[in-house]
């Protein structure tokens, strides 16, 4: 068997090292049900925001799929750095879209990162008049 130099390995484990770094798939995820209906909210638009410098920045935008989800929101080839962030559901559209009226156009949910790429999961019981939320897993 041949040996094979540390020096060789080094570049290698460099390469392995950042990718590790990176956001995996599903560092940030979605789910809308509506407590209604019973069922998921699909095709509700989402926006993920960070706070930086007493600003908003937009990182990401996607919809729910046919389960009410966004399995894999925040952008994989960044780092979620601790920080501010904001996800906001546009439920106005989604209540619209099914000729009701709803209180909240919008629902922004401001939370904390504590550590990079925390894998976080952020649900929403999604009503006309009412919703609810908490840090799922």
């Amino acid at each position: 068997m041949k040996k094979i130099s540390a020096l060789l390995l080094l570049p290698a484990l460099a390469l392995t090292s950042a990718a590790a770094l990176a956001a995996p798939e599903g560092t940030l995820s979605v789910h809308i049900l509506n407590q209604q209906t019973g069922v998921p909210s699909p095709d509700v638009a989402v926006t993920l925001e960070k706070q930086q410098q007493g600003q908003w920045t937009t990182l990401a935008e996607g919809k729910t799929d046919q389960n009410g989800r966004i399995k894999s929101l925040y952008p994989q080839d960044k780092d979620m750095e601790p920080g501010v962030y904001r996800v906001t559901f546009k439920t106005g559209d989604y209540f619209s879209q099914q000729k009701l009226k709803t209180f909240f156009p919008e629902i922004p949910v401001l939370y904390t990162v504590s550590s990079t790429n925390e894998k976080l999961h952020i649900p929403l019981l999604l009503s006309q008049y009412g919703y609810s939320t908490y840090r799922g897993n």
